[in-house]
């Protein structure tokens, strides 16, 4: 007689669940098995409709920024060369994740080829490094076109961007590498089902009959001082950026200068808050239900990628005319 799907889902679960003596061993998975969001299968295809509609937001709004820094000679600057750099970021972060889920969602297309889990996991990882960096880079421009505002030109030429731009990318590349050795080395002798939507590191490091302590620390790492240090630097610019403002001698001129920072602390606060949640959340969270947790990981991915455009759309006077005068022009 053959399996429900109702059965077939008890069955994957189990299989995660129970002690490593009473598994198939799986030392070198070939494919991993992605069951969605555990619990919620039956509302899969529902909860597609705001994720597929999150990703086409997010895709739409960061090619549009690139579109419209590209075709206007008067946004050729070190904030929207920045600005430029977080939108493929976001790009590549939404995209690493979101075909596979709707997949998933859609057709039931459960298996990831073992090599392309890890690619995912740190495509996933590494960008979101790359981004924390690029949120650094933006606080620094701030920081230079406040306080120095003399400097700014000579300070942050394009090749001075092109190279932090690139020292940023290296660096998510560097840091994330070490979980990319790790997962690879390690005996998966419990399972290969991975109860998420999406190849997550800690999702990984769970099915390893290893000894894991070494990339849990070394995540926290990752997350406290590589993080944690971005968002210090971040701090101690905005303080300064905030004495110099306060001493402008007109309320106008304080309100135009904090105007140039409103878009970017909004991106800040949306970033780091929910990265911070889900890191925590999912290291401590031990009795947080699982399906929340998968579903709150995905939102984290999703909703900064598809925000920030936004954010920097409607904040940004320069992007704001600019786009509509495009519309207008093509318009008429």
């Amino acid at each position: 007689m053959q399996e429900t799907p109702v059965c077939i889902r008890v069955t994957h679960l189990l299989l995660y669940f129970m002690p490593d003596s009473n598994t198939t061993n799986f030392t070198n998975p070939s494919t991993f098995i992605l069951l969605g969001i555990p619990g919620l299968e039956a509302a899969h295809v529902w909860i597609s409709i705001p994720f597929c509609t999150m990703y086409i937001i997010a895709i739409l709004g960061n090619v549009t920024i690139l579109f419209v820094v590209k075709r206007e000679p008067s946004l050729h600057g070190p904030m929207y060369y920045f600005l430029c750099m977080l939108a493929v970021t976001d790009l590549v972060l939404s995209t690493s994740i979101l075909p596979k889920t709707l997949s998933i969602f859609w057709f039931n297309s459960r298996e990831i080829d073992f090599s392309a889990c890890l690619t995912q996991m740190y495509f996933i990882h590494c960008f979101l490094v790359v981004e924390s960096g690029m949120f650094v880079a933006m606080a620094f421009d701030r920081y230079v076109a406040i306080c120095n505002p003399l400097r700014h030109s000579t300070t942050l030429t394009n090749p001075v961007v092109a190279k932090i731009s690139l020292a940023m990318v290296l660096r998510g590349c560097m840091f994330i590498l070490p979980y990319l050795f790790l997962a690879r080395q390690w005996p998966y002798c419990r399972t290969n089902i991975i109860p998420h939507t999406h190849c997550e590191h800690m999702a990984v490091v769970k099915l390893a009959c290893a000894d894991t302590h070494v990339s849990n620390y070394y995540g926290l790492f990752v997350l406290f001082c590589v993080k944690g240090m971005d968002i210090i630097f971040i701090f101690l610019s905005y303080i300064q950026i905030l004495r110099s403002i306060f001493s402008l001698p007109t309320k106008d001129a304080r309100l135009k200068a904090f105007g140039t920072c409103g878009s970017h602390l909004c991106a800040i606060f949306t970033f780091y808050i929910s990265s911070l949640f889900s890191s925590l959340n999912h290291r401590y969270g031990h009795n947080v239900a699982l399906h929340f947790h998968v579903f709150m990981a995905n939102v984290y991915l999703l909703v900064p990628p598809m925000l920030n455009p936004i954010i920097y759309g409607v904040r940004t006077k320069q992007i704001r005319d600019r786009l509509l005068h495009l519309v207008t022009h093509k318009g008429t």
